[in-house]
């Protein structure tokens, strides 16, 4: 009960940044500093993920959290005085769908509890000035509702012509320098702007390697997704709305989600003038777009009585594959499917998590698997995906057969007791969670 006070507290003083923010769109906040007290920390600490993998000082949650209000304190004090330092983040490597392997940074506990804090306040600030179509990484934002929107606006077009733009490694390579100039257009308060550099030039250690990169934001930091959009907000979000939009011959919308974007064009002139100025829009401010997976995709709706004509292109977006299709009553709509590479990656993970997890006990393994096989669905569980969530589960019992019968190199389990097994120890069916 004791936490509630301070937890309204921290809310209101928020609340207030927005309001100002909200009234004054060309307001340049100058002092944020000042609220970021041991009560806002204690609330960041709050909202913090206390499971996660700990930094490069081995520090967990749990460790952290056993003198939580001395930590607090301490903490508190060096941020006023200066005295905090960031830590290294602490870099491992994922495999991304191409094959090629992906940095994931991890900070130290306290670097992202300081991260949270900040990410609270600029929150406050940004969350007036982006845009509804910004949908990654933001409250009562999701991945869903882009898509809805996205199936909307070329529904009630006819489609369009897809400008589907890929920005080369974009939190590798996102620019320092620049990202410090965008910041300071809304938010010039020095403590903070010093944190902020702070963190992107702590350094990153891989393996034993310490490297200090000019370049990027660890994908993995608390703060990295707030930067991120900051950045789009200005490079493509804003200028898009303020001078690319009036200047179009036709209707065009835009939707993005962190680095991952379309843009939809009524008419094929606007798209080609866009592909044209997306890259040198880009350049000027140190990004790229990749030359071959930047492209301009035909998604018109087909004719009702001819062919399937322009409209059987297909394009991927937020890991679904979109395509127009007759609906049971005769008529085009659009559909979606798992996309090929977002399958492919999730049977591969799924048959490596069996192979080395095949010792643990059954019931754990059942645990694991069902965890896996429900966050699938509650993604991918869309209207019109239930077969692609089909071939997971049964993906997911092959490999579950394949690898029991390996752990004392025996063959394959029988099917009748693999049946008997799965009687005891049932994997959740495919269910369609969300039917947009």
């Amino acid at each position: 009960m004791e936490d509630t006070p301070r937890s309204q507290t921290t809310s209101t003083k928020l609340q207030r940044i927005a309001e100002q923010a909200r009234d004054h769109p060309d307001y340049t906040f100058t002092t944020l500093a000042h609220l970021m007290d041991v009560e806002l920390l204690r609330e960041a600490y709050r909202r913090t993920r206390k499971d996660g993998a700990p930094g490069v000082d081995a520090v967990t949650a749990k460790e952290y959290g056993t003198h939580l209000e001395e930590n607090l304190r301490e903490l508190h004090a060096r941020l006023v005085s200066g005295a905090y330092q960031a830590t290294p983040v602490k870099r491992i490597w994922l495999e991304k769908e191409d094959g090629k392997l992906r940095p994931i940074g991890i900070p130290a506990f306290e670097d992202k509890l300081v991260e949270r804090a900040v990410v609270m306040l600029l929150s406050a600030v940004y969350e007036q000035d982006f845009y509804d179509f910004s949908y990654g990484f933001r409250e009562r934002h999701s991945a869903h509702q882009a898509l809805e929107e996205l199936r909307g606006w070329c529904t009630a077009n006819g489609g369009g012509w897809i400008v589907d733009a890929d920005v080369s490694g974009f939190f590798d390579n996102l620019p320092h320098e620049q990202l410090q100039m965008l910041l300071q257009r809304r938010i010039k308060d020095g403590t903070l702007l010093r944190l902020i550099g702070k963190w992107l030039k702590a350094g990153v250690v891989d393996g034993k390697n310490l490297t200090y990169p000019d370049r990027g934001v660890p994908q993995g930091g608390v703060i990295s997704p707030l930067l991120a959009n900051v950045f789009l907000h200005y490079v493509l979000d804003d200028w898009f709305v303020r001078d690319v939009r009036p200047r179009l011959k036709g209707r065009a919308t835009l939707l993005r989600f962190a680095d991952d974007f379309v843009i939809v064009c009524e008419r094929q002139e606007d798209a080609r003038r866009l592909l044209e100025v997306l890259p040198k829009r880009f350049a000027r401010f140190g990004l790229e777009l990749h030359p071959t997976k930047t492209q301009l995709i035909d998604f018109q709706k087909p004719s009702q009585g001819g062919p399937d004509g322009g409209g059987k292109r297909t394009f991927d977006f937020l890991g679904f594959t979109h395509y127009w299709a007759k609906s049971r009553w005769g008529s085009w709509v659009i559909k979606r499917k798992t996309a090929r590479k977002r399958l492919k990656r999730t049977l591969t993970a799924i048959w490596g998590w069996c192979k080395g997890h095949r010792h643990w006990p059954m019931r754990e393994q059942h645990r694991m698997l069902s965890l896996k096989l429900r966050g699938h669905y509650q993604y991918y569980g869309i209207r019109g995906n239930y077969p692609w969530l089909n071939k997971v589960h049964d993906y997911v019992r092959k490999a579950w057969r394949y690898w029991l019968g390996k752990r004392s190199q025996k063959s394959a389990i029988p099917p009748e007791k693999f049946a008997r097994l799965q009687a005891v120890f049932p994997l959740p069916r495919p269910k369609i969670v969300d039917s947009i």
